[in-house]
């Protein structure tokens, strides 16, 4: 008997989430059986890990410090987008523009987000937009780049089209650019979440007093590696989450008329 499109899709699925459970039990088992042989402060073993990490989850400090991260990342992303995303159509759509701000962009993305770590610890001092400033600095690039090099996929006969009914400029860029370029942008947005929740943790380790970057800092120099380990597990179920419950759906919500119908 000949399986429905949704029976297919739902084994599928199953199968994806086995292999996703299959490679978790793979890694926790070798973090395991190398922590046999090694000192609690040079690789805790998972059990310990899960004990610390559960003391941790009840503590007031614990979701004070996992929302004070997430707050800075969302809003260095949030600003991120809209910058992005008006460059990159601005650029795209003018020759000239892009032309002209091309080199400006190159120097940008070769500034590693260290540096501008630093540069936020110096204009910005111990708040929270050091941390906002280098997420948006690092997933800006990003976003801009993927926009941009969407635009030269936009039909050139349906802005000639749109020249011939005398629509705007801003008309153009809403109605004819920026629904060709979401796919491209959402594969921006994605790399450009994921890297700057990473160098969030750098911002808030090298000049921050709370967020999971400086508990990182804080159980680092007191040799906690189980704590270590503890607040790292956290920000790798931030990620995980925001992936699969939030961008992946909204990315396949958005673009389910791209998927081939079955024949």
């Amino acid at each position: 008997m000949k399986r429905s499109p949704l029976q297919m899709t739902q084994d599928r699925r199953l199968r994806l989430i086995g292999l996703r459970l299959l490679l978790i039990i793979i890694v926790v088992g070798l973090w395991g059986i190398g922590s046999l042989g090694a000192p609690a402060f040079i690789l805790p073993s998972p059990r310990r890990v899960f004990g610390v990490w559960t003391q941790l989850v009840v503590t007031p400090g614990f979701w004070a410090d996992f929302g004070i991260t997430f707050y800075r990342i969302a809003m260095g992303f949030i600003f991120a987008t809209v910058v992005g995303v008006v460059l990159g159509l601005l650029l795209g759509a003018s020759r000239t523009l892009g032309d002209f701000f091309q080199p400006l962009l190159v120097v940008i993305n070769t500034v590693s987000s260290s540096i501008w770590a630093i540069f936020a610890l110096i204009w910005f001092g111990l708040s929270n937009w050091s941390t906002i400033f280098v997420v948006f600095m690092t997933a800006m690039p990003l976003i801009l780049t993927n926009v941009w090099q969407g635009t030269s996929t936009v039909n050139r006969d349906f802005i000639e089209l749109a020249q011939t009914f005398r629509m705007s400029r801003l008309q153009v860029l809403l109605k004819i650019y920026l629904p060709t370029i979401l796919p491209q942008f959402f594969a921006g947005a994605r790399l450009a979440f994921g890297f700057g929740a990473r160098v969030s943790i750098v911002a808030e380790a090298l000049g921050a007093s709370s967020g999971i970057g400086y508990r990182l800092r804080q159980a680092a120099d007191l040799v906690q590696t189980d704590q270590v380990f503890a607040w790292t597990v956290t920000l790798v179920i931030l990620m995980i989450f925001i992936e699969a419950v939030l961008l992946k759906p909204l990315e396949t919500h958005l673009f389910a008329w791209r998927k081939p119908r079955p024949a």
